[in-house]
């Protein structure tokens, strides 16, 4: 379910990782009563898996297990700390934090801390998005008191020493060069600079430059005791563990974090992201491809349109040329694009935070097919809101359930759901309850959403390369008109 790659900042999510996260579903969406009756997915069979155990620690931290028959184990700390909550003048401290965090404790130089690792066969990471950080080790079910030791020991006495800060100067400027060079992570920092300017939503994970050289220990001691809070930390562990034995663990060693109240949501309500709806382009005519992405406003995690617009995030589907299928497709945009060889490749976007989102589609293209596949990507958005057949929705639903048991798989993406979940949801939502609500999505369900979310609603675009084909803003925003009777 929630989940991120392993050292994935910027990117928003595709299908595969479009998943829940949100403190509390609120209710089911309604179904038609004009719709034909089909039979209900008897889903019970597919979704037996281990009990969750949730515990709260004194501190708040919360810790959660799950338990199976396994020689590995992974353990991990999910924090409700991100970019999102820097303060001004200091975008990047967050990551800048991810670097230092392995850069040696009271207890552990660097060097000892990488060879103990090591020496176990087990691998310690880390990853840093908008809204989170996240802390992680994968090793063998007799080395996780090990696991546990040297995540508490990073994560409240890291020294930050001056030399080493120097250093990571230099490697984050150089993952920036590398990060440059990725075009769609390159356009979806565009697309958030357009979608939520002047806001903390739309800043890179990284930083700017002079930010980045400008960062010192005091910025990193500030926002490790500002948002590293218990109430705002989950530690989850999955594979071969027992609860009592983590929650036993965690107590004795997780001793020094604040117990400040204060949570993300409520700095969320604090300073609201607001969808700005304008454009950033920069052309380039020395690349051999467009590369833009169409988004509009989402939903945020507790809003139970997030469900319906994951489905319409299936429906809209992803294609690739390389990939060899689009004809075959059973989405009706990647069937259009293929057939018409609109683009090379496309896919459609969903991510949630706190109280906003974006969807949408992002596309790589020839430079003469930009408007036509313009016309067709905004045909496509648009139809949802007007015609979706019942057939179109349950192969969408299968599908999305399917990536959504497929991600699933061996203790680090486990411990990783659930970590994620507890963080959003403050509970781990089970799949019968997660699938009942996916299978509650019908036609009316889709086109009563893309009416709230689509129609006459503002765009965000953000496009790189060779755009003089390319319509402008006011033209996509003209084309969510609704229709005329």
């Amino acid at each position: 379910m929630a989940f991120s790659l392993s050292r994935s900042r910027r990117r928003i999510t595709s299908l595969a990782s479009t998943l829940l996260r949100a403190r509390r579903l609120t209710s089911l969406p309604a179904a038609n009563p004009n719709a034909s009756e089909e039979p209900v997915p008897d889903n019970a069979p597919l979704l037996r898996s281990p009990e969750v155990r949730v515990s709260t620690l004194p501190n708040g931290i919360r810790v959660a297990t799950q338990s199976s028959s396994s020689h590995m184990a992974s353990v991990g700390v999910w924090i409700e700390a991100g970019s999102r909550f820097e303060d001004p003048g200091t975008n990047g401290t967050a990551h800048f934090l991810e670097h230092m965090i392995f850069k040696g404790t009271r207890r552990r130089t660097a060097r000892s801390l990488e060879e103990e690792i090591e020496n176990l066969g087990a691998r310690l990471n880390a990853y840093t998005s908008r809204e989170q950080t996240t802390f992680f080790a994968d090793v063998f079910r007799h080395d996780v008191p090990v696991a546990i030791d040297v995540l508490a020991d990073i994560l409240q006495n890291s020294k930050f020493p001056d030399h080493a800060i120097k250093r990571e100067r230099g490697v984050i400027l150089r993952e920036m060069e590398e990060v440059h060079g990725q075009m769609e992570e390159v356009i979806f920092d565009h697309l958030h600079e357009a979608a939520f300017r002047g806001h903390p939503l739309g800043n890179t994970i990284l930083g700017p430059q002079e930010i980045i050289h400008s960062i010192s220990r005091c910025d990193l001691q500030n926002y490790i005791q500002t948002h590293y809070t218990g109430p705002r930390m989950v530690v989850s562990a999955a594979g071969a563990v027992k609860h009592e034995e983590i929650v036993d663990m965690v107590g004795s060693l997780f001793t020094n974090f604040s117990r400040n109240p204060t949570t993300a949501a409520q700095l969320a309500q604090e300073n609201p992201a607001v969808f700005t709806g304008s454009e950033v382009r920069v052309e380039n005519e020395d690349l051999p491809l467009a590369h833009l992405a169409i988004a509009f406003e989402g939903s945020g995690w507790v809003d139970p349109n997030s469900i319906p617009l994951m489905v319409i995030q299936s429906l809209l589907g992803s294609w690739n040329r390389s990939v060899g299928v689009g004809n075959c497709s059973g989405s009706k945009l990647a069937r259009r694009v293929s057939t018409d060889s609109l683009a090379e490749s496309m896919m459609a976007f969903n991510t949630n935070y706190l109280d906003t989102g974006l969807f949408g589609i992002y596309a790589t293209g020839m430079p003469n097919c930009l408007h036509d596949l313009s016309c067709v990507i905004m045909q496509e958005i648009t139809r949802l809101a007007y015609e979706v057949s019942e057939e179109e929705i349950v192969r969408a639903r299968n599908q999305l359930k399917s990536a959504l048991l497929l991600h699933i798989d061996g203790s680090t993406a486990v411990a990783e759901n659930n970590g994620r979940q507890m963080l959003t949801y403050g509970r781990v939502v089970p799949f019968l309850e997660l699938f009942a609500r996916i299978d509650a999505v019908n036609a009316l369900v889709i086109k009563e959403t893309a009416k709230d979310f689509i129609i006459n609603k503002d765009v965000a675009l953000a496009a790189v390369g060779p755009l003089g084909k390319l319509p402008d803003l006011e033209w996509f925003r003209s084309h969510t008109c609704s229709r005329t009777t």
